[in-house]
């Protein structure tokens, strides 16, 4: 039987790779340049919530496809949540006390940049804890619906590993148990140094895309 079609709002080689993973046996998952969107899509928002929903619904009313669309942020507690829904542009943010020689100051979405700026701001910072927090907006049959995911964690003092994307190399998740409220064993691995498949099996977005698939598993 041939498989449904739903757009996933992106064109990241690496979240599109996550996500099939997982969906890839229901749906036939395209990005958006394999519908003919090559446009930026907006992002005008200051939530994560609002920014997704705003992307989903842009490719629905412009393409006619299903889709869904994700953001997701790096809330880091020392920074009181920073960089949260601006993480992709972090290194971009004015910053009077902060200024990077090595950064291209056209590029944006610098991941090595934001990298280096998040380090910084962290030196000699003993709280280290943050978390990422995913969410998911899918715009389907009509309906609007949101998905959550979030991994706790802690940022570490320099890169380590080499997969992944983003701030992986700096993120050490915590090993989680659901019967206390806070987690307090930090995994000895950077979300880097995990294979694909050990990090969707922990990681926020493969915990809102989890959420995404039970919501399909139950229609």
């Amino acid at each position: 039987m041939e498989k449904q079609v739903i757009v996933f709002a992106t064109n990241n080689k690496n979240k599109l790779s996550e996500v099939r993973a997982i969906l890839g046996e229901r749906f036939e998952i395209k990005s958006l340049g394999e519908i003919g969107c090559n446009e930026e899509l907006p992002e005008t928002h200051n939530t994560l919530e609002e920014n997704a929903l705003e992307k989903a619904l842009y490719v629905r009313q412009h393409y006619g496809y299903d889709c869904f669309a994700d953001d997701t942020g790096l809330e880091v507690d020392a920074l009181c949540g920073q960089p949260g829904v601006f993480s992709a542009r972090y290194a971009n943010m004015e910053d009077a006390e902060y200024d990077d020689p090595q950064m291209d100051k056209g590029q944006d979405h610098d991941s090595e940049a934001n990298m280096r700026k998040l380090l910084y701001k962290m030196k000699g910072e003993e709280n280290r804890r943050a978390q990422f927090r995913t969410v998911i907006a899918l715009v389907y049959g009509g309906g609007e619906y949101m998905f959550h995911g979030v991994v706790k964690g802690e940022i570490a003092t320099e890169k380590h590993g080499a997969e992944g994307f983003g701030y992986d190399p700096v993120f050490y998740p915590y090993l989680e148990n659901p019967a206390i409220e806070e987690p307090k064993t930090l995994l000895p691995t950077t979300f880097a140094e995990m294979d694909g498949k050990e990090k969707n099996a922990i990681s926020h977005r493969g915990r809102a895309v989890e959420q995404l698939v039970k919501w399909f598993a139950d229609k």
